[in-house]
């Protein structure tokens, strides 16, 4: 199966060629960057040295050939592809956010005018599994959203109240240095940013309702000095108290046939490089604090959307992705 990765010269892009070796059936032929047309890949992504002889194009979108593509593309880039490549009977998974909401939610969120919309599934698969067997396109959710959802989802409908506080990763901002990615002002520092506002607070929303909570949700995320993960720590206020042996076995029995979802202490090395969520919790009645772990560029970005990829074609669903964590 040929695979093309549009915009493939971020740390998601990265990530989807290094994972993709470990596929059974998927060959990652086509990489694109409009401004490293001709360069190595390897130039780029210094990782895959020996490991590949792929070089940046920038074919037309017309042109790329390919059985799926990925578009690790900015958020508003996405959407001058989507539709293209579907018209051409190429299966997409969109890493970007032009599909993750309704249209209007989208333009108020993001700012823009949505070009080309259409409905699409979302693709955290633990709770949409079924949308995205056999889809021609899947939306890959957030990073926030996805470590977020996963460790409220149990309980969204018992609750009256979630609030989510998550410690991320620098590489969550991507690979364009910036005055906030600064060794000197992320070294031996936390901060919290965009404190009510951060844009992923819509899909958080979004998927709470759709598990069956009405509760208010809200969310902080906070910049930590380590390269990858993301830790999230949601409180999650019940309308009823729960004893922990209550809780604990509604987690384990939500998530007992998941293999990607695994109840125990939440630790960031121990996810590192691995498409694996860990998840724990703690009650004391009417609040639970909800606990998760994620790899930011895989669970988080790019091996969910292979996870996804998968499930579209018909594939065993964790073909590619049972690589262990880095711990230490």
């Amino acid at each position: 199966m040929k695979v093309a990765i549009v915009g493939a010269s971020g740390y998601a892009g990265g990530e989807l060629v290094r994972l993709l070796f470990h596929h059974s059936a998927a060959e990652v032929t086509c990489v694109t960057s409009r401004k490293l047309a001709g360069t190595p890949l390897d130039q780029i992504h210094p990782q895959l040295k020996g490991l590949t002889d792929l070089t940046f194009t920038n074919p037309e979108t017309d042109a790329i050939d390919a059985d799926v593509a990925f578009l690790a593309v900015p958020h508003t880039a996405g959407m001058t592809y989507a539709g293209k490549l579907l018209s051409r009977g190429i299966k997409v998974v969109d890493l970007s956010a032009d599909y993750r909401l309704p249209k209007e939610v989208f333009e108020k969120v993001y700012g823009v005018p949505h070009t080309d919309f259409f409905k699409a599934p979302y693709g955290i698969p633990e709770i949409h599994r079924k949308d995205s067997i056999n889809a021609k396109f899947v939306s890959n959710p957030g990073c926030f959203p996805t470590g977020a959802t996963l460790a409220a989802a149990p309980l969204a409908k018992l609750a009256h109240a979630v609030i989510f506080d998550s410690k991320t990763g620098v590489s969550g901002a991507g690979d364009n240095p910036s005055a906030t990615t600064h060794y000197p002002n992320v070294g031996d520092n936390v901060g919290p940013y965009k404190w009510t506002s951060h844009r992923h607070l819509a899909e958080m929303k979004q998927e709470m309702a759709f598990l069956g909570s009405k509760a208010n949700v809200y969310f902080t995320p906070h910049l930590v000095p380590v390269n990858r993960g993301i830790l999230t720590t949601a409180h999650i206020l019940l309308n009823e108290p729960m004893e922990q042996k209550e809780v604990e076995k509604l987690y384990r029995d939500f998530y007992k046939n998941e293999y990607f979802v695994r109840y125990q202490k939440p630790i960031l090395a121990a996810v590192r490089g691995s498409n694996f969520c860990d998840v724990m919790v703690e009650s004391e009645g009417t609040r639970v604090v909800a606990c998760s772990a994620i790899d930011n560029l895989v669970k988080g970005a790019s091996g969910q959307a292979i996870q996804n990829m998968n499930l579209m074609c018909g594939f065993k669903e964790n073909d590619g992705l049972t690589g262990a964590g880095m711990l230490p």
